[in-house]
């Protein structure tokens, strides 16, 4: 199969994309669930309380439900008198009302009763007898009260539509009383590795074999990424057996992801095969990055095509710049800022003009100043990654950058 490698003509990731996007607008597919069993997910809809929240005046300390006129002018040496009239039971409606000079005994969270509008703190009281209350300190009308509808009011919106669910956010749906809530469901992302070289992981290698990986840390990506991983298996390096597993899965998943040799050798199918899955085909052959260059992206039939190297640190770093924006799209995620920790520079990068370099870092800290110090390896050394904290981006045409600027690391936890 002749090649032409006048295709192989470089952009920048962002432009890439951009291309890709103007033809390509997914629908997210909805599910419902519980919020208990939604962490991480991507809200279909946006969400309304149905209710205010608190739905009672509830008082914010232990101590002594009042009248604030009652507390005005009280000190230590001046005390204000009240009677003690009873106290609020917890989990239930307040059963006494707090006229002029009462008080009643109430807790964290209890009821405000009938009258009162302010609680004064146990610490700022002195009992005498049974029934009468010296209030030693004045209290202003709400002091120590949630008040109806204070933490959210009815009809007010609880989280916008794309938002990613966090433990916070599924306590607050829980407590105004929403126990299904649509999500989007996770997309499916095919994942075909192609190579005669490469065997199962749990296989025993031959001479000449090595063990495919990259089918599993970019599964892994994707699962991060909230998507659901379909593991394809291995093709053999024909076009006829790359072409047959990708169609065979093609039409059960959102995007295909297919990791072998994308460079402009005689061996590589990848993009004949994306050709062959339908039109437009081949969008971008090569990104203006590195590790990561021979990159392919496509849209075939309407759903996005991607052609990564078989390095694994290339695959798996041009997926965190690829693939994880295009399942945050398929998820209709909303656009979330990248998580990034200042440090120090720690050795001198290099870099040539006309790319933007991901390099590993690890980080340090050396007399009180967090350093990141470069892993510099090949790009099929995935163990240089499993030492690294985090990446810093070299920015395009920046020719490298010299040991003590003040860098970016952004962190693979984050």
């Amino acid at each position: 199969m002749s090649r032409t490698p006048e295709f192989f003509n470089v952009q920048p990731v962002r432009a890439a994309l951009e291309a890709l996007f103007a033809q390509w607008t997914p629908q997210p597919r909805r599910e419902m669930r519980d919020p208990r069993a939604a962490l991480g997910c991507v809200l279909a809809t946006e969400l309304r309380s149905p209710i205010d929240l608190p739905e009672f005046a509830r008082s914010t300390v232990d101590g002594y439900a009042v009248r604030a006129a009652d507390t005005f002018g009280a000190s230590q040496s001046l005390p204000a008198y009240l009677a003690c009239v009873g106290s609020v039971a917890m989990g239930e409606r307040a059963a006494v009302t707090v006229g002029t000079a009462q008080a009643a005994e109430i807790h964290t969270g209890g009821m405000l009763p009938p009258g009162a509008d302010a609680v004064i703190m146990i610490e700022r009281t002195q009992t005498i007898g049974e029934d009468e209350l010296e209030v030693l300190h004045p209290v202003a009308p709400g002091e120590n009260v949630i008040q109806i509808g204070e933490d959210v009011a009815r009809g007010a919106t609880i989280l916008p539509a794309g938002h990613r669910l966090r433990p916070q956010d599924i306590g607050g749906l829980l407590a105004v009383g929403l126990t299904a809530i649509a999500v989007a469901a996770p997309p499916r992302i095919g994942i075909l590795s192609c190579g005669d070289e490469l065997v199962a992981p749990e296989e025993t290698t031959a001479p000449g074999q090595i063990r495919d990986i990259n089918a599993h840390t970019l599964a892994a990506l994707v699962t991060q990424a909230g998507g659901e991983a379909v593991l394809l298996g291995i093709a053999r390096d024909t076009f006829d057996d790359y072409l047959a597993r990708a169609r065979a899965a093609f039409a059960a998943v959102d995007l295909l992801v297919m990791t072998a040799g994308s460079s402009v050798s005689t061996r590589d199918w990848t993009r004949a095969v994306i050709d062959a899955l339908g039109a437009p085909g081949v969008l971008q052959h090569g990104l203006a990055v590195k590790p990561g260059k021979p990159t392919l992206i496509g849209l075939a039939a309407g759903k996005p095509v991607i052609g990564l190297p078989g390095n694994p640190v290339s695959a798996l770093l041009v997926a965190r710049q690829i693939v994880t924006p295009l399942i945050q799209r398929l998820l209709g995620a909303a656009p979330c800022p990248r998580m990034s920790i200042q440090a120090t520079l720690a050795a001198s990068i290099p870099s040539a003009t006309g790319r933007e370099d991901s390099v590993p870092v690890c980080l340090s800290e050396r007399d009180g100043v967090l350093m990141a110090e470069p892993i510099f390896g090949k790009s099929n050394l995935i163990f240089t990654l499993m030492r690294a904290d985090g990446l810093v981006r070299v920015p395009l045409n920046s020719n490298g950058l010299p040991a003590g600027t003040l860098v970016e690391v952004n962190p693979f936890d984050a």
